[in-house]
């Protein structure tokens, strides 16, 4: 239907048939109305074929309805598509059955199918008669045939033509609307005037068909690779910190730029007479790096709104990789310059350095302090003099952070203590352009040489025998006193630690002429334990035990003690005196103690006055990286700068490089060793009496126990004579145990109440679960096993069972045996012993 095509703009076929009379000839052509669910009712296969492949095309109908009435829905008009038409068409020619509708109804010549080449629509300009303009007229081409368009009956866009004869396939190049008004109004002209304006419409539309024009209006055609730009929309006042950020896509061909929202196909360049055909693969592969790198493209482009978003989180990443891969970047109407080489300067003093830095931008430099400024206003680029931006490598902004966090700004440049010496030189190790001064140098090679640092071994007095990882920590300390640093002695729990630091001390001392106490801080449940280690390694060590209620007299005789032996908590309530009281060494044990800088044993313990200073400490680190920092602010202070610094830079999930360097550069100060690492150095057996000092509370009870049996023992003695009371001095001893392992046995109060074995017990089990050891607790009281199992339980800490009512032993044990997250089996003594 010829009509019909022209207004649908597509290929409309019906559906007709006739039928022959009994005189032999046949009647008039009429509508053939299908429906779906009839089809296999039509007898001739092929009938059968083509009214199939139609009911399968867009039935030409006014409404829709719903899915059972389309089924039964009948249709005798077809919008062909043109994959459609290709497929059915040919056979449809060579059945005979295809013809051009009649007005008249009357029966027409079948088309043939045109197996040829496909028709190619064509533009032509030229003269018109009188010379005063030129007529654009349309035509159709194949090789060295030539269809004027305006003899054609139909021209369907996309495409078929449709002559008196025959059917054929047309390549219009997507130019449906110069096909339809080229076929409509037969021709166009144009003034001479608008001639150039006419060229340059042309070549800006997104489709064009081949185009032939005289030579006065030729351009020559360039072929050019286009260098992409972005241009993003910064607002003043939100200095990129919007959620997301839109930027506007630009293609620069030959110095003509090309939004990449445009659809025009060239870029015209008047003056040169010549045309730019766009480059659009190149375009392409440059949209597809934008969306790699987090942008999206906006539904409603535009130059206001811009043509892609990014997340303002992204946005520094993206430009940094952008510029990288060549592209012009423009923020706020300046571009956006690569940073090239960093350059370190570090310059020293008497107990202090200073370190600077310089960063190239394309010839372009900055200032250190405005460097340092865009850092801390969380800022991705930087203003160069020129107006332009800098925009900062990602790998130096995290460097630098770290760095900036650790010094003090002052002038131009950003201040360390002597202590930071090896920590910076790990940070800065990984930049390939650093200047270091004479002293610099020295400090460092000092610090390179710390592998192979000098043995030392125990003063005679000393009365025990190290082993030898022992007395590599005995040099350690040494190494570490000689440099005025503090450290951190982390080994594993049972390796000796207060063992190595007795033989230091008393190798020091040795060596002092004016001498000073040391201050050792434990938690109270290791007082016992520390005097009987003095005792028994340091006989000649004079140990004051500086608790209890009389410590103000205590503290008078200081002077005459070579060890002071005190508490967290006496330190806490004491810290207004003990911080004018100058020691030689400050000692913490268990120093994960402060791993909270802002707790008040953590600020007090940063009062105390030392000339060295130490923590011991199976797990310096017990929840993040953060726990180092203030351990550090005792041993080293300054040493790891802000601590909102450190934890920003060391916690980061994605700063592994920097915890990689940081690591590097505490190595001097951290000294730990694991069982596994010396276990060829051990006994098969490590046997540890460990003494715990009950709190007044508990030591109350317990001496009024004690009074309290010894005087019904008396008597009862006395009376009955030693052999009748043994009972009674049975049931004594036993309600003594019970008070010294926890008041809740003796119904004297709850399962939170302290104890000092459980207040010594937990952190223990702590310690030797992060050591991935496993534990066995025995006790002969389920009733304390039971005590236990409620703070394990609020712990939340993994454990099995085992007591004389435990029916399933077998598998209690193999869970404790196999499963990595059950480290500790509470047994009782009469079911496990």
């Amino acid at each position: 239907d010829l009509e019909a095509s022209r207004e649908a703009g597509k290929l409309v076929i019906q559906a007709s048939q006739r039928q022959r009379r009994s005189s032999g000839q046949w009647g008039k052509i009429k509508p053939l109305k299908i429906k779906p669910g009839e089809l296999d009712q039509i007898e001739h296969e092929d009938d059968r074929m083509f009214l199939s492949y139609l009911a399968g095309a867009i039935p030409e109908r006014t409404n829709w309805s719903s899915q059972q009435a389309e089924l039964n829905a009948a249709a005798y008009r077809f919008h062909l598509p043109f994959e459609l038409g290709t497929l059915i068409l040919p056979d449809l020619c060579r059945s005979g059955r295809l013809t051009v509708c009649s007005a008249e109804d009357k029966p027409q010549q079948p088309l043939e199918w045109d197996n040829d080449a496909p028709w190619e629509l064509t533009v032509r300009v030229k003269r018109n008669s009188d010379g005063s303009g030129w007529l654009v007229t349309g035509s159709l081409v194949r090789d060295e045939e030539s269809l004027d368009l305006a003899e054609v009956p139909l021209a369907v866009p996309g495409g078929f033509i449709v002559t008196s004869d025959s059917i054929s396939q047309l390549r219009d190049f997507g130019a449906a609307e110069w096909l339809k008004m080229l076929t409509t109004e037969k021709s166009l002209s144009i003034p001479a005037a608008d001639q150039h304006r006419f060229v340059d419409r042309l070549l800006d539309m997104p489709t064009l068909p081949r185009l032939v024009l005289p030579k006065e209006l030729q351009l020559e055609e360039v072929r050019e690779t286009p260098s992409p730009s972005l241009k993003i929309f910064t607002p003043a006042m939100s200095r990129w910190r919007n959620d997301s950020l839109t930027a506007e896509v630009i293609f620069n061909y030959l110095g003509a730029p090309v939004s990449g929202r445009s659809a025009r196909w060239a870029v015209v360049q008047r003056e040169q007479n010549r045309c730019i055909i766009r480059d659009r693969q190149t375009e392409t592969n440059c949209w597809e790096q934008l969306r790699e790198l987090g942008f999206r493209k906006r539904l409603n482009a535009s130059e206001a709104t811009g043509d892609v978003e990014i997340p303002r989180r992204d946005l520094g990443r993206a430009v940094r990789e952008l510029v990288h891969r060549g592209w012009e970047v423009f923020a706020d109407g300046s571009r956006v310059r690569q940073a090239g080489s960093v350059k370190f300067r570090v310059h020293s003093d008497i107990d202090w350095f200073d370190v600077n830095a310089e960063i190239d931008f394309e010839g372009r430099t900055v200032a250190f302090p405005e460097l340092l400024q865009a850092l801390q206003r969380g800022d991705s680029t930087v203003r160069l003099d020129d107006g332009s931006l800098g925009i900062l490598p990602e790998e130096w902004l995290e460097q630098i952070g770290m760095i900036s966090g650790l010094g003090t700004l002052n002038d131009d440049n950003l201040r360390f203590s002597n202590s930071q010496a090896a920590l910076l030189d790990a940070l800065l190790s990984s930049q390939d352009d650093v200047e270091f001064d004479e002293k610099f140098e020295q400090l460092r090679e000092r610090f390179r040489n710390f592998t192979g640092i000098e043995q030392v071994n125990p003063p005679k007095t000393f009365q025990g025998m190290l082993r030898d990882y022992q007395r590599d920590g005995l040099s350690w300390m040494s190494f570490l006193r000689d440099f005025n640093f503090g450290g951190c002695l982390a080994d594993d729990m049972g390796l000796g630690k207060t063992v190595q630091f007795i033989a230091m001390l008393m190798k020091h001392r040795e060596q002092q002429s004016k001498k000073l106490p040391t201050l050792i801080v434990v938690p109270r449940s290791l007082i016992f334990n520390w005097m009987n280690e003095c005792r028994r390694f340091g006989p000649s060590l004079k140990v004051l035990d500086y608790t209890g209620m009389d410590r103000s007299v205590l503290r008078d005789k200081f002077s005459k003690h070579d060890v002071i032996l005190t508490t967290y908590g006496t330190v806490r309530r004491d810290v207004v005196e003990l911080k004018d009281v100058e020691f030689d060494y400050v000692v913490l044990d268990e120093a994960q103690t402060i791993k909270n800088p802002s707790s008040q044993i953590a600020r007090a313990s940063r009062l105390l006055r030392a000339r060295h200073r130490l923590a011991l400490s199976g797990t310096p680190i017990e929840n993040n990286a953060g726990d180092l920092w203030s351990i550090f602010e005792f041993l080293n202070p300054g040493m790891l700068g802000r601590s909102t610094a450190f934890r920003t830079h060391v916690s980061d999930p994605d700063s592994q490089d920097s915890r990689k360097l940081v690591a590097r550069g505490l190595r001097p100060f951290i000294l730990r060793r694991t069982k596994q690492q010396v276990a060829a150095e051990l006994p098969d057996r490590l046997e540890e009496t460990i003494y715990c000092e009950m709190d007044e509370e508990q030591q109350r009870l317990y001496d009024e126990l004690r009074v309290h049996y010894r005087d019904s023992l008396m008597g009862a003695i006395q009376r009955d004579g030693l052999a009748k009371s043994k009972m009674h001095v049975l049931e004594a001893l036993l309600r003594l145990r019970q008070a010294a392992c926890h008041p809740a046995l003796l119904n004297r109060g709850d399962e939170d109440d302290a104890s000092a074995k459980l207040e010594f017990l937990i952190p223990h089990l702590k310690e030797l679960i992060s050591e991935e050891h496993k534990s066995l607790v025995f006790s002969q009281f389920t009733s304390m096993l039971a005590i236990l199992r409620h703070h394990l339980d609020k712990e939340g800490i993994e454990y099995e069972y085992l007591d004389g009512q435990t029916r399933d032993r077998e598998k209690r044990v193999q869970r404790f045996q196999e499963d990595d997250d059950c480290r500790i089996f509470l047994i009782s003594l009469k079911a496990g012993g």
